[in-house]
């Protein structure tokens, strides 16, 4: 059986093509991410091993302190510095402090990714060096108004040693001298940001107080051990900190790198999944086809003594040939797809650290499992149905056609699944916490289409039988092939439909969210700009406030300033406003009270925290502030809060006092003329033209946002187009499969007359109408997943607005006609080419 089932498939390896290439892409897929995402993750954990090859034990404060103060713990001193660095066994102690520094280029333009873009102090040694940087060029900065840059920053931005460099660490811009230029094995650098290094006095003002550290790295004496020199670190520590060994601290970095490269990985592994699940009714049918054709030579087997487990055996046995063939190729392609997303990410700003492409045991192994079991699984009830006809019956050429029986079967099985899915989604949308339910609705209502299928091709293709008839006797045969075999019909249409039904669905649900945020923003804000960070992490300095206040164009503003405080038994997030303009640069509905309450200890509250704190107006309740301090508040109003205003709102100059580190995170402004290029221009120049910060009006914010989603939908479609290019391979097997089983009806239509034109063109209306068939379920199915989704996520965004995509919608209709077209390309040629005599007489 073995060698029947080899010959088997050396006899049809040109009909087998397409489902090998069908495995391989998805096999390719999920190579793909695996060599990809090892060779990052390992890149990353050596360039930070780099990292920490000086450092044998690190202080630093306590994350996990029992302390239940708000506020994050404090930074270690000097005097804590001056301590390690007295210590038994220590050779050297490093005082470390940074944070976002965003360089400039000549041009004014932000040089760097973003929030990879660091600064830090350069703590020289007894030998004047630091242990951390190589100076390539210059010295090290020594005073105030001086900077180093490292090499890959200074060579983006043609800077040399002398030049002057602009600077912004938390607004302000500062206009620096470059003193030196370094190499450095910093992930942020590799990540393709900057690193500005200033003396430590002034990094200590830009990111901390004079005096204060983030960390402080020890580097042991020779003969003695990290945990010997933990070991003496710990006598020292002040409370709320703590010491670790340089080689925990590596193995941490390589758990959280390990943890963001895994979520990265999961989810391009769930879209390898998608092309593969489509994979699997190309290879379905496939085998159902190939045993179809073979049905007198698997009664011979049968007749000769074969069981029916043997026959079941032998078209495994070729699945597992045709899954190792494809496994082994996917594998290849695989490599050569980690290698091009490596090179795609390093051509972008977001470069990856040197290092060599990581094909691991796991992903060789991965690769040939999923590329044999996935062929396999899908051939084995193709195998199953083959060894049921009985022998008597194949050899007389009488095939097993579905049964009345089977059919009621199906169609109610079908029935059943898609009605309780459709009432487990109706019924999510009305929970609390619906996810649960509509997931497994969800599910419940693709298998019961899927199974639906064969049902609904008749009514629906038969709806497009008036336009087939403008193209004559090759529109009417195209309609009657495409439903002659229902199932077979329905598999290819599968394919193509749930492709298209996940892309709809994410399209509704993006375009939905966008609209709702972006109505949203327009609802709640009457400021006329936004003022913030680039990178939208960093917070701003209070000095940039400041100066736009005190512009003669603005009539109002405000800085939105955050800060950790204790409220009864749980830590919140307060924010602080300027009570006496916040009502004219937020615009949201208050059931009591009104922004004008906000002053002193007055505070008003959105309507949910008061809800879950049973507050109301003139409720007094207990906070505690970062320093420690308390204070008892009055709840003077109670608003409608949303995703962008929500929690308690109090009086900046009340919150400031009491907080550690003063910065802001938004800053608003309302101008005499409105939004203007203008005014617009005029903030900016007041900012010093700074590229790290961004003046939006609520244009600008729309546009954000809606790039955003673009982007996101982009990356979707990209990824979720291998399952479409798998559909495509499907329609084409499945056709070129059928040219062959139907050459002697070819021959004849020929013979009688059908030029080639017309064969050519009865195979693709057949290829566009299945497509088509495909892609109005997958398009029906998308809206409706996207409503349901839509529905659950209206409970917790009051301005969500249901946003049908129709223009995409036809796109997406359009591009599955397109892929019926270019699937019958090569089955419509050879159809047209097949010689009339020789068809007639195959059997």
């Amino acid at each position: 059986m073995f060698r029947t089932a080899l010959r088997n498939v050396l006899a049809h390896k040109a009909r087998l093509l397409m489902t090998m290439l069908a495995v391989l892409l998805g096999v390719a897929f999920v190579a793909g991410t695996l060599v990809f995402t090892n060779t990052v993750s390992d890149a990353y954990q050596k360039s930070s091993e780099k990292g920490y090859s000086t450092v044998d034990v690190a202080i630093r404060p306590d994350a996990d302190s029992d302390d239940d103060r708000p506020g994050a713990a404090p930074r270690l001193s000097q005097g804590l510095l001056d301590k390690a660095t007295k210590l038994d066994g220590a050779a050297s102690a490093t005082g470390l402090v940074s944070g976002y520094t965003a360089v400039a280029d000549k041009d004014g333009d932000l040089l760097g990714n973003g929030f990879a873009n660091t600064g830090g102090n350069y703590f020289p040694g007894t030998d004047g060096k630091d242990s951390r940087y190589t100076l390539k060029d210059g010295r090290a900065p020594k005073a105030a108004g001086e900077v180093a840059l490292d090499s890959k920053t200074a060579k983006k931005g043609h800077y040399k040693v002398g030049d002057t460099v602009r600077v912004s660490a938390d607004g302000p811009v500062r206009s620096e001298k470059l003193v030196g230029v370094f190499t450095t094995d910093d992930g942020n650098v590799a990540a393709g940001g900057s690193l500005a290094l200033f003396d430590t006095a002034t990094a200590q003002k830009l990111f901390a107080k004079p005096g204060q550290f983030d960390e402080i790295h020890l580097a042991a004496k020779p003969g003695t051990s990290q945990a010997e020199l933990k070991a003496a670190a710990d006598k020292i520590l002040p409370k709320e900190s703590e010491a670790v060994t340089g080689e925990k601290l590596s193995d941490d970095q390589a758990k959280e790198i390990e943890s963001s490269m895994s979520v990265m990985r999961t989810g391009m592994l769930w879209f390898a999944g998608v092309a593969l699940f489509v994979g699997i009714f190309i290879i379905a049918n496939t085998f159902t086809m190939l045993v179809a054709q073979r049905t007198k030579e698997l009664a011979l087997l049968r007749a000769v003594g074969a069981s029916r487990r043997q026959v079941t055996r032998s078209v495994l046995i070729e699945a597992a040939f045709v899954g190792t063939v494809a496994g082994a190729a996917g594998l290849a392609a695989g490599i050569g797809i980690g290698a091009g997303l490596r090179s795609l990410l390093n051509s972008t700003a977001a470069t990856v650290p040197d290092g060599p492409l990581v094909v691991g045991a796991n992903t060789v192994i991965t690769s040939m499992i999923v590329g044999i079991v996935v062929t396999m699984l899908a051939a084995w009830l193709p195998g199953r149905r083959a060894a049921k006809i009985p022998p008597v019956a194949a050899m007389s050429s009488v095939h097993a056609v579905a049964t009345t029986r089977s059919l009621v079967v199906r169609n109610s099985i079908g029935a059943v699944f898609t009605g309780i899915g459709i009432a487990a989604v109706v019924a999510g949308t009305t929970m609390d916490d619906g996810k649960a339910a509509m997931g497994i609705g969800a599910v419940a209502v693709l298998i019961g289409v899927i199974v639906l299928t064969p049902l609904l091709s008749r009514p629906l293709i038969a709806a497009v039988g008036p336009v087939l008839r403008l193209f004559g006797m090759s529109g009417k045969l195209a309609r009657q092939n495409a439903v002659r075999n229902p199932r077979r019909t329905a598999a290819t249409a599968s394919a193509l439909m749930i492709g298209l039904t996940l892309i709809t669905g994410m399209t509704v649900i993006a375009g939905s969210l966008q609209k709702s945020i972006d109505k949203m923003a327009a609802d709640s804000f009457e400021a006329d700009y936004f003022v913030k960070m680039g990178d939208g992490v960093v917070l701003l300095s209070p000095d940039v406030e400041k100066t736009l206040s005190g512009l003669d164009d603005v009539t109002a503003s405000s800085a939105l300033r955050q800060a950790p405080v204790r409220v009864a038994d749980s830590n919140k997030t307060v924010s602080g406003v300027n009570g006496k303009d916040i009502a004219k640069l937020i615009d949201i509905p208050f059931s009591a009270g009104s922004f004008s309450s906000v002053n002193g200890n007055k505070v008003v509250v959105d309507e949910d925290t008061a809800e879950d704190r049973g507050w109301k107006v003139g409720s007094s309740f207990p906070m505690t502030f970062e320093d420690g301090k308390k204070a008892t508040l009055t709840v003077a109003g109670l608003y409608e809060g949303n995703m962008m205003i929500n929690g308690i709102q109090m009086d900046i100059g009340t919150l400031t006092p009491h907080m550690e580190t003063v910065a802001d995170a938004l800053v608003m402004v309302k101008t005499k003329d409105g939004a203007t290029d203008a005014t617009k221009a005029d903030l900016e120049k007041a900012l010093g033209d700074n590229p790290a910060i961004k003046v939006q009006d609520k244009e600008d914010v729309s546009n954000e946002i809606a790039s955003m989603f673009t982007l996101m939908l982009n990356i979707l479609y990209g990824l979720l187009g291998m399952a479409v290019i798998v559909a495509v391979l499907g329609v084409i097997n499945t056709l070129a499969m059928s040219v062959f089983e139907r050459s002697q009806e070819i021959g004849m239509l020929r013979a009688i007359g059908f030029d080639r034109r017309s064969v050519k063109r009865m195979v693709r209306l057949e290829a566009v109408v299945i497509s088509l068939f495909g892609g109005v379920l997958g398009v029906g199915l998308g809206l409706f997943f996207g409503w349901a989704a839509g529905e659950l996520m209206a409970a917790g965004i009051s301005t969500y607005t249901l946003v049908l995509p129709w223009d995409r919608v036809v796109v997406f209709l359009l591009i599955a006609g397109l892929v019926g077209v270019l699937a019958a390309l090569w089955p419509a040629r050879r159809a047209a080419k097949m010689n009339m005599l020789a068809a007639i007489k195959s059997s």
